[in-house]
């Protein structure tokens, strides 16, 4: 039943767009409220102010679709997004069944759309790494004082180290965000990538270095499962003089989602404080064990 908020902005947009709600369900709650609609349509509701990047992000899947790039794709003949109280609804092909990618798949699809060449008459924008960070730390209520005074002060010395990047691979198309929930496998093999708000121009070792830190941080996939990622690829990210810094802010960017999750799902508040600790040095170096997928998967 769609009896909270969210879901009075779903009813109004669907009623723009001609489309049911009767039957529709919650499938996940984190950056975005997603939901499954009758007639296989995923409906996704954007936090208040993204109207603009809900609206890249339908743009860059429709130039995806163009190039025959396999991305999630937006239901045809809508004008999208629909925005009802400053928030953009946006409605998007259900997908098959399907299962996360593993390294080998992730590393074949960012390696097809690293090699993409940028369309002329969409402005893809540079990648922001610290997109949001501000506001989650600030809008973190769980966090006490000195580990937000510590992530603020943290934070300020990733934008002074992003200043110094060191020369790597040709910036690209890239992602934005591909970790292994963001780049999925179908019943039929086909690989697919969503989650495209943050597609961008950027340095693609962005993309990359997910799988090192699920290698290196977080011990989540084996030395034998890197080696044939970097295979695949063609490229090992934590051969790069700039792979500690991206790791940084992938790990801090992953610390602050688990804050904001934790404001509205209680038993994620330790997981936020555990990787906060991991961060501040206090539970040793890395590998760290303990972390956990968050929203709950």
């Amino acid at each position: 039943m769609l009896t909270d908020s969210t879901g009075a902005i779903l009813r109004a947009a669907c009623a723009a767009a001609g489309l049911r709600t009767d039957g529709a369900v919650v499938l996940n709650r984190s950056e975005n409220v997603i939901y499954k609609l009758p007639g296989g349509i995923v409906a996704r509701v954007a936090r208040a102010g993204q109207q603009a990047a809900a609206r890249r992000e339908v743009e860059v899947a429709r130039w995806l679709e163009s190039v025959g790039m396999p991305a999630v794709r937006v239901i045809p003949d809508i004008e999208q997004p629909i925005v009802v109280d400053e928030r953009a609804v946006t409605f998007w092909v259900e997908l098959p069944p399907h299962r996360h990618g593993t390294p080998t798949e992730v590393a074949g699809a960012l390696r097809k759309l690293h090699a993409l060449t940028p369309p002329g008459d969409l402005d893809l924008g540079t990648l922001d790494p610290f997109v949001r960070l501000d506001d989650r730390i600030e809008r973190a209520t769980t966090m006490s004082a000195d580990d937000r005074a510590w992530m603020r002060g943290h934070l300020a010395e990733l934008k002074q180290r992003w200043t110094r990047l060191p020369d790597g691979l040709p910036w690209c198309v890239v992602h934005g965000d591909a970790w292994v929930g963001n780049v999925v496998a179908t019943e039929a093999g086909e690989i697919i990538l969503l989650d495209l708000e943050r597609t961008s121009i950027g340095p693609p070792e962005w993309d990359t270095v997910h799988t090192a830190i699920k290698f290196k941080t977080l011990s989540q996939i084996s030395a034998q499962d890197y080696q044939s990622f970097c295979d695949v690829y063609g490229h090992d990210v934590t051969a790069w003089t700039g792979y500690e810094l991206l790791r940084d802010l992938r790990e801090f960017r992953m610390t602050t989602m688990a804050a904001q999750t934790a404001v509205t799902i209680p038993a994620d508040r330790a997981q936020a404080d555990h990787r906060i600790a991991c961060l501040q040095g206090k539970l040793g170096p890395r590998p760290w064990s303990g972390w956990r997928p968050v929203p709950p998967q």
